[in-house]
């Protein structure tokens, strides 16, 4: 193998991680829908409604200007403090879902998910690694995904993820906001981007402040970045699509043509961003999995 080829797939391999990180949070998220589903854990009373998305919407304009007015004013700790009570909140519930598959008893359910989230949660806060974040984002990611999933009928889905598309588009195409916003999360080091490093001895604890601004949502410095978003907003169809439409065995083929048109979403996006380009992420991801669901439901 001559050294350009070498190069060629040590150059390709970061990208083959995101994709993987994408497929696993939507691969476990499956796992997760039925036992959040038969617990009850939607988060609304309809799936069926077009007017979820809308207030999902309103909350992530209200928590994205919340985290900019604390950014600017210097009180990243606030945001840390809120993550982290997500992080664990959403842990809690991944937990949950996975120990009631077990059957086991009501306390067992009860009580080990919590030490179980208490403690990924501690260790986030104490030693956040790139492998830990990842390892905790791939859980929350699943989580959120699920939980999403289960409280969107299909339309409702599908409006969110075009709604998120075209927010995702303007924010870092034309206000910027959403790369001031990266810019200044990711000094707190929490579970909001999956990363790949490029060398074995790669730390994300040692890694400097950004100095200028993201270009891309895929960033390379020591590491690629990825939000997590990307993997989530995605996972919300392909969860719905296989909660909500009857079939056989573990995957419908909506559900398995939305993750499919994700994935070649996602290489239009990989493409695109090795470029050099500024690319928003959603707009390439939701619309190959929004495709790939219609593909999978005519087959």
């Amino acid at each position: 193998m001559s050294e350009t080829t070498k190069n060629k797939i040590f150059e390709y391999l970061p990208f083959i991680g995101m994709a993987l990180y994408i497929l696993l949070v939507q691969v476990i998220a499956l796992l997760l829908a039925p036992p959040m589903d038969a617990s009850d854990m939607r988060a609304v009373s309809d799936p069926q409604s077009v007017w979820n998305p809308i207030y999902y919407i309103i909350i992530v304009l209200g928590f994205t200007a919340f985290i900019l007015l604390v950014i600017k004013l210097n009180l990243k700790w606030i945001i840390h403090a809120t993550i982290l009570f997500a992080v664990a909140s959403t842990l809690y519930y991944v937990f949950f879902a996975l120990f009631a598959m077990l059957s086991l008893d009501f306390t067992i359910v009860v009580l080990v998910p919590f030490i179980f989230s208490a403690a990924l949660t501690i260790l986030l806060y104490k030693f956040p690694e790139w492998y830990v974040i990842n390892i905790t984002g791939v859980l929350i990611g699943a989580g959120a995904g699920a939980l999403f999933g289960i409280s969107l009928g299909i339309i409702p889905a599908i409006i969110l993820l075009v709604l998120l598309a075209i927010y995702d588009a303007i924010s870092v195409y034309k206000t910027k906001h959403m790369i001031a916003l990266a810019e200044g999360v990711m000094s707190i080091k929490v579970p909001i981007l999956f990363i790949v490093p490029k060398s074995l001895d790669y730390s994300f604890i040692n890694q400097e402040e950004p100095k200028k601004e993201i270009e891309s949502e895929i960033v390379e410095r020591g590491a690629y970045f990825m939000g997590l978003g990307d993997a989530v907003i995605p996972t919300v169809l392909v969860v719905s699509s296989n909660v909500f439409i009857p079939h056989n065995g573990f995957i419908g083929l909506p559900a398995l043509g939305a993750i499919i048109g994700c994935m070649f979403g996602y290489m239009v996006l990989a493409r695109s961003v090795r470029k050099g380009k500024p690319q928003a992420g959603l707009p390439f991801l939701n619309t190959g999995t929004i495709l790939g669901f219609i593909a999978g439901s005519l087959v």
